[in-house]
């Protein structure tokens, strides 16, 4: 139309209707927004946790596989003395559990084997069943920052010569391995075609003595 006054009431009635619907069109458009981004924002921290769970998975992953010797104090960061729950913290549940006596040497074990880890934790059950001995036969270990596996007889002897541990005892097996002793370290080493196969070592007693059960 034409007619001014036609015009202005139109323009009204279309003004009024427009502010009139805003605060329900405008608080349902918020409303969208804040939903989404409630929803964005869960999502967030959803995927963050995710993330922190495939990271942790990995970390730990590769960490269990790393095994470090420390020569008369235990194995990783499970100390001598510990207890089955210690080692159960640091290492997970075992795959077997198993009671290992001996009647001539007096000793009973309580055997915590780790297959797929390549290792196995000895505790002393005549002494409130504490962490005593490893058996590890876990190629990627380390022993002073050396992949013990790697190393040949001698190699293994010039290291812990280098440490001030001597070479106590060298013996043939019965079933063929060859056993390389370091006593004041409390470690024996089993070697079979040249190639080292698997490494026991523990406490020392005040005799200087050490016993195991594997092997």
């Amino acid at each position: 139309t034409q007619d001014p006054y036609i015009k202005s009431v139109l323009l009204y009635q279309l003004s009024y209707g427009i502010l009139k619907n805003f605060p329900f069109r405008g608080c349902k458009y918020i409303n969208q927004i804040v939903t989404h981004k409630t929803f964005f924002n869960f999502f967030l921290i959803y995927l963050h946790r995710l993330i922190l769970q495939a990271f942790t998975f990995i970390f730990n992953s590769i960490m269990s596989v790393i095994l470090q010797i420390n020569l008369l104090k235990g194995l990783n960061n499970l100390s001598f003395g510990a207890t089955t729950l210690d080692a159960e913290t640091i290492f997970g549940k075992p795959e077997e559990v198993q009671t290992l006596d001996d009647p001539i040497l007096e000793i009973s074990s309580t055997v915590y084997h780790y297959w797929d880890k390549g290792f196995s934790l000895f505790f002393d059950n005549k002494n409130a069943k504490k962490f005593s001995s490893v058996e590890i036969d876990n190629d990627e270990t380390l022993l002073f920052s050396k992949k013990i596996f790697d190393l040949k007889e001698q190699e293994l002897i010039d290291l812990m010569k280098q440490h001030q541990f001597t070479l106590s005892d060298s013996e043939i097996q019965e079933w063929g391995e060859k056993r390389l002793s370091f006593d004041e370290a409390g470690l024996d080493c089993y070697f079979e075609h040249q190639q080292l196969s698997s490494i026991n070592f523990g406490v020392v007693d005040e005799y200087n003595n050490f016993e195991f059960l594997p092997n």
